[in-house]
């Protein structure tokens, strides 16, 4: 909360409520933006809430009649929350002498067209708040999807950005890099590796860094806990197999040695999960701090899979085996406003949980970044195994539709220490050039995967995260971090949550005003029973070679069950009878020989 909403307060004689306003985390930004139902949960007693609606409807009407930006409040205080451009984007084109008039002259008249967007983005939700109130309660086609589509309305649309790679090429660092948040997400060490989903937004709401971590359920812990505990009986014989390995840190780690000589049963004992009960409780466990980097120390325990790293030299235990997914959300940060950056440690884990949330982002994203180590990018096989296992989710129903492949450290090149900077320079570029070169004729290569994404959606990216944020350098030629910027503010610019709404509420109150006209009920019945027969024509066509390949593989299936049959019933008469009638006769013999010897 700021001095502005205090002194607002007081001068409207409410100074009762300033406290729970600060609580709420309410600011002047935040003061313009409240709706009716936020209201009442600040303001329960209808007296003071009903002044209060007053005194801010005249405020906003203050604002928006204001001729002067330089001497109106909104003009130093009111920030836009759809802005076009970042404050290092403003800074660009003014030293290119790309406006005739100083920044202080410009953002007033962005804030007073924010603020005016605001205002109509209130009145239209009051409308349809109306709408939904007014439509029949009858269980119909029609009002069930009027309903459903005016509370979709309230979903903030953001696009989906996955991040894909492996240890150590530098995801982190990069995410850090290109939404300036310098040590937001750990980075630097190749023993800090990843181990969760790490969703970073913006938070819109209050000044605090934010991580929200979700569990995984009891349930789906103890069903883990007997799947490796089998895994570790049935392959104690191969105690240096990777996955052995992997199967018993993750124990480890969580319990200690203690895992050992205790059943399932004992090891979902509630002393194990002190620190977290809102494991045990099926909740969100939130933390909230003041720097990045303090977030980031705090979250070492639930994300890393290593405690090698500085900022977990104290911790005892850790605890991502257990955590889903962990969002960071970080204050004000214009690059997310509508965007939301997925770090991906990979598919195929063991977790269902984890595994099905995996699936789920990745059809979601619009934009997936692979990054790999620039020396060996071409060449670096998992990424190249990363595109293939997914691009039938990206591509085939998904909604991906660019893929962009950034080389990571491009600034880092051997050479002899008497070059100048400008040979160095030239041989940075070089090898970026050619690394680019390299990487899409790989991509080239992928049959399969150009049959889903063509080679139009696939850009390549050079980048170095330290000289980005050592010098903010703007060059292309040192790095493309702002290139990827650019692309972060073109999607944020897609979502303005003004002409979002109102666009979606266009649309309904149309359709509404369509159905609500009586000459056009034969033609609209005529037109929905039309599609409805091409509907079906197409699901029979779909319908028909399904069900020949289901009988084909079916068919196949009994065929192999019955030679299975045959072929056992064949092997158990040779092992209970494994020897053929002349062998016995033979052996009888024998033994009739030896006898009369002896008698």
């Amino acid at each position: 909360m700021d001095d502005f909403v205090c002194n607002k307060l007081t001068e409207w004689k409410l100074s009762k409520w300033i406290q729970i306003f600060k609580d709420q985390g309410v600011d002047k930004e935040s003061l313009y933006c409240l709706e009716d139902q936020e209201i009442l949960a600040l303001i329960p007693f209808v007296g003071p809430r009903s002044k209060f609606k007053k005194k801010l409807r005249e405020l906003i009407k203050e604002e928006q009649n204001t001729t002067d930006p330089e001497t109106s409040d909104s003009s130093v205080e009111v920030r836009p929350s759809t802005s076009k451009t970042n404050d290092k984007g403003k800074r660009r084109l003014d030293l290119q002498g790309e406006s005739s008039q100083s920044p202080a002259r410009k953002q007033p008249r962005v804030d007073i067209v924010t603020q005016r967007e605001k205002v109509i983005l209130s009145k239209v939700k009051k409308i349809m708040t109306g709408v939904d109130q007014q439509l029949p309660n009858q269980d119909d086609k029609l009002n069930r999807f009027l309903k459903n589509k005016i509370n979709t309305l309230e979903t903030d649309k953001r696009e989906v950005i996955g991040v894909f790679g492996r240890t150590g090429a530098g995801k982190s660092s990069l995410i850090n890099a290109v939404i300036g948040e310098q040590g937001l997400l750990p980075s630097g060490d190749i023993s800090a590796c990843t181990s969760v989903m790490i969703k970073v937004e913006a938070n819109m709401l209050n000044p605090k860094y934010e991580a929200e971590i979700e569990f995984i359920t009891k349930e789906e812990w103890k069903e883990e806990l007997w799947t490796l505990f089998n895994f570790l009986g049935d392959n104690e014989d191969q105690k240096k197999d990777e996955d052995y390995k992997d199967s018993v840190e993750m124990l480890s780690i969580l319990y200690g040695e203690e895992w050992r000589n205790k059943s399932t049963e004992n090891l979902m004992d509630k002393k194990y999960f002190r620190e977290i009960p809102e494991f045990l409780n099926s909740e969100s466990k939130t933390l909230r701090c003041d720097t990045a980097k303090e977030l980031s120390a705090k979250l070492v325990k639930y994300t890393q899979n290593e405690s090698k790293v500085e900022d977990a030299k104290d911790v005892k235990r850790l605890y991502w085996p257990l955590v889903k997914c962990v969002t960071v959300r970080v204050p004000k940060n214009d690059f997310l406003q509508h965007v939301t950056l997925v770090d991906l440690p990979g598919n195929g884990d063991r977790n269902k949980s984890r595994d099905r949330m995996w699936k789920k982002i990745i059809g979601s994203c619009s934009t997936v970044w692979i990054v790999a180590e620039i020396k060996r990018a071409a060449a670096d096989k998992e990424s190249w195994e990363i595109l293939e296992e997914s691009y039938s989710l990206m591509g085939n129903g998904g909604e991906c539709q660019q893929i962009h492949f950034i080389c990571t450290m491009s600034d880092h090149i051997g050479g002899s220490d008497d070059q100048s900077a400008a040979g160095v320079r030239a041989l940075i570029l070089k090898r970026n050039n050619q690394a680019k070169r390299d990487v899409r004729a790989e991509f080239r290569k992928l049959k399969e995967v150009k049959k889903q994404l063509s080679e139009e959606c696939f850009k390549v990216f050079t980048v170095s995260s330290e000289e980005f944020l050592r010098r903010k350098s703007l060059n292309p030629d040192d790095t493309e971090i702002p290139r990827l910027q650019k692309i972060l503010q073109d999607l944020n610019d897609c979502h303005s949550e003004t002409l979002n709404y109102v666009s979606g509420a266009r649309g309904i109150l149309s359709l509404i005003q369509g159905a609500s006209i009586r000459e056009g009920a034969d033609i609209k019945m005529a037109v929905s029973i039309e599609l409805e027969g091409k509907l079906s024509l197409e699901l029979d066509k779909v319908r028909k070679p399904m069900e020949e390949t289901l009988t084909a593989f079916e068919k196949c299936l009994s065929e192999g069950v019955e030679k299975s049959k045959g072929s056992c019933e064949e092997d158990l008469k040779s092992v209970l009878n494994p020897k053929t009638k002349k062998d016995v006769s033979e052996q009888l013999e024998l033994v009739n020989k030896h006898y009369n010897e002896m008698t």
